[in-house]
């Protein structure tokens, strides 16, 4: 019999850690459930707001037709840290179209301000939509005296557990 995972309410320590991985990176991997129920994966850029991830696809895209039958998607993103700081994370979460112009500017205000190398997504056409990615459950990643551990965190309201905090370059450690 396996072990049920451990989840906890995620903290402020792991949210700092998170962060400063979600801010490093511009990939992430995608899953989405097909009608038949396989899983479609795919590699696209995102940009994130807090513990949310906002990405751009086309209007006819399979991606957005599946995750407009079935909101439950699945992420995975990687990058490079040190001792102690994450290296990985995996979401549960559910996707949903941002339809608010507001919060379309927002994001496209975001991008500018991130990465002004890049033109904006311009996310206002009838050809694409922004959609937005919010958090359930995250599993972070850490290398922790030279071997991976990891643990999975339970979200809630995702712009609540951002509020006020920096970054820690120890908060990865406090999670095991």
């Amino acid at each position: 019999m396996n072990p049920t995972p451990r989840v906890t309410p995620i903290h402020g320590g792991a949210v700092t850690a998170i962060l400063k991985l979600l801010d490093s990176q511009k990939l992430m991997t995608l899953a989405v459930n097909r009608a038949d129920g396989r899983p479609q994966a795919a590699t696209l850029g995102y940009l994130n707001d807090g513990l949310n991830l906002y990405f751009v696809t086309a209007r006819d895209s399979e991606k957005l037709k599946h995750l407009t039958a079935d909101p439950r998607v699945g992420v995975a993103i990687r990058g490079v840290g040190q001792e102690g700081e994450a290296v990985g994370v995996s979401i549960d979460g559910r996707a949903e179209e941002v339809t608010d112009g507001d919060e379309v500017k927002r994001v496209n205000d975001l991008i500018i301000q991130r990465s002004p190398e890049i033109s904006p997504w311009a996310p206002g056409g009838d050809a694409v939509a922004v959609v937005k990615v919010i958090p359930e459950e995250i599993e972070a990643v850490a290398v922790l005296d030279g071997r991976s551990r990891a643990q999975t965190f339970s979200v809630g309201d995702p712009a609540a557990a951002v509020q006020g905090l920096s970054y820690e370059p120890s908060a990865i450690a406090r999670l095991f």
